[in-house]
């Protein structure tokens, strides 16, 4: 399985128990969000309120199909909603 880095915005650390990045285990977006939120489950209400992913920088709003490669930085933010 591949090892990805996971960064994020500053105002999503406490729900990472302050860690500035972490690295585990996913093979997709949909096995990273679900391995983040059993991991640090407070992650749950802010993916509730909406979180978009990146992949080394490209960013993936909907589809949590999207294989990750072995290597990968993925970045979590905010979505921002438009107007």
């Amino acid at each position: 399985m591949p090892s990805i880095k996971v960064s994020y915005i500053t105002s999503l650390r406490p729900a990472f128990s302050g860690a500035h990045q972490v690295e585990l285990e996913a093979t997709t977006l949909r096995d990273l969000k679900r391995t983040l939120i059993a991991r640090y489950p407070r992650l749950q209400k802010h993916f509730d309120e909406g979180i978009v992913m990146a992949i080394d920088g490209r960013i993936y709003r909907d589809n949590l199909d999207i294989s990750i490669p072995d290597g990968a930085e993925v970045y979590l933010m905010p979505r921002i909603q438009g107007g």
